[in-house]
């Protein structure tokens, strides 16, 4: 079994246990998480949730909601349920394959009950990069073809009607994230992160409402790093939990 490190979040706010090796929560986490517009007595999916980092950052701004966090690697869905014990968090975990709907079905996921889906998909599909050695590196960062269009499609089923989904994913897939997202999903506003100012984007994140009509928007971005390579005031902010994208 992959041994497991105990790590801390938003500035010690959160405690963490994940693996020591393979796809491991960071920045992507954090910047989902500060992105999420989450309101009392919501009920929020996080979804391909691995140890529950983005759900969990969430939760502790916004304790009435209620988490569903869904992973379809039992290992995995084991330490997301130890991670909201531990941190106080009610939450339901949900071990399924969210690309496969008897899964979904099976692990009690009901269609259209969510209010916020938060997901952090694995980036590229198969064919599209040499696969990580690392079996849990390979899972959480390579879909089959055609997955991205069916991850998005399976997550909107999870939302209600003008529910939200707050997605972040590699910038030099933006285009393929949007021909996708908009067969659901409209009101699109779209946030670049770049490493430093002076270099292109990395991540975007994207947020839509389904079923919406209303145009796209361009939100101002996220730099990272200053001229120096540590964190700008906002990023620092960001991991410390005293901010958000809202």
């Amino acid at each position: 079994m992959n041994e497991v490190t105990d790590d801390l979040l938003l500035g010690g706010r959160i405690r963490l246990a994940q693996p020591k090796t393979g796809h491991r929560a960071g920045t992507d986490a954090v910047l989902l998480a500060a992105s999420a517009p989450v309101r009392p007595g919501d009920v929020v999916a996080d979804v391909g949730a691995a140890t529950g980092a983005v759900g969990l950052m969430v939760a502790v701004r916004e304790r009435s909601a209620r988490f569903v966090f869904v992973e379809r690697d039992s290992h995995l869905a084991a330490l997301c349920r130890e991670n909201c014990r531990n941190n106080g968090i009610e939450g339901a975990i949900a071990v399924a394959d969210v690309l496969d709907k008897a899964s979904r079905q099976a692990a009690g996921l009901i269609p259209e009950s969510a209010d916020l889906v938060l997901t952090n998909p694995p980036f590229l599909e198969e064919g599209q990069a040499r696969i990580s050695p690392d079996q849990g590196r390979a899972a959480a960062h390579v879909l089959p073809a055609g997955g991205l269009e069916a991850w998005l499609k399976a997550c909107a089923g999870l939302l209600k009607p003008k529910g939200r989904l707050m997605m972040i994913h590699r910038a030099d897939r933006m285009a393929e994230c949007l021909h996708a997202l908009e067969k659901w999903f409209g009101g699109l506003e779209i946030r670049l992160v770049h490493p430093s100012a002076d270099r292109p984007a990395i991540r975007f994140l994207v947020s839509g409402i389904k079923g919406s009509r209303s145009p796209l928007s361009i939100l101002p971005p996220v730099i990272l790093n200053g001229p120096d390579g540590r964190f700008t005031p906002q990023a620092e902010a960001l991991h410390r939990g005293e901010a958000t994208l809202l």
